[in-house]
């Protein structure tokens, strides 16, 4: 019974931002899920899952996500920093490229800001905020302040 209910409920979630779209205020379908907002052009690889309520943004910046990547939901990968524009400090958006590099799994309700650079075979735990950093490969990555146990994943064998 409940998993009707999530069924109904993300197909007419998926009908009404259809709706939306179609009169300009919505989101652009994409090949990830239906609640996935993409904006600008990211490049996104091979065999890469994207959870529902999970954000994108690449306007007029780079992003790029490598292969076999596992985003969770409710996930926010923002190049933009419009704070100090919005509190009247400048004219100016920063905008910052994000790398995010193959084989990584990012948490739910993890955030990824501009400058941000994450290493191959990396783990960033739910809940991790990311800004202006640079995450070496096989690194476990947890907390708000972000703490990076660099190579954790290193003591594991790959299975045969």
């Amino acid at each position: 019974m409940i998993f009707r209910l999530k069924e109904l409920l993300v197909f007419l979630l998926s009908l009404i931002s259809r709706k939306l779209l179609s009169l300009g205020l919505g989101f652009r379908s994409n090949k990830y899920h239906p609640l996935v907002w993409i904006n600008g052009e990211p490049v996104i690889g091979e065999n890469v899952y994207i959870g529902g309520f999970t954000e994108i943004n690449a306007s007029n910046c780079p992003i790029q996500i490598g292969r076999n990547c596992d985003i969770a939901s409710f996930v926010s990968i923002n190049c933009a920093d419009s704070h100090l524009r919005c509190i009247d400090k400048t004219n100016q958006i920063d905008r910052r490229p994000i790398v995010i590099g193959d084989n990584v799994f990012v948490g739910s309700h993890s955030v990824i800001l501009g400058g941000v650079s994450i290493g191959d075979n990396s783990v960033i735990g739910a809940g991790t905020v990311l800004a202006k950093v640079i995450i070496p490969p096989y690194s476990l990555v947890v907390g708000n302040p972000a703490v990076i146990k660099e190579g954790y994943y290193l003591q594991y064998e790959n299975p045969s």
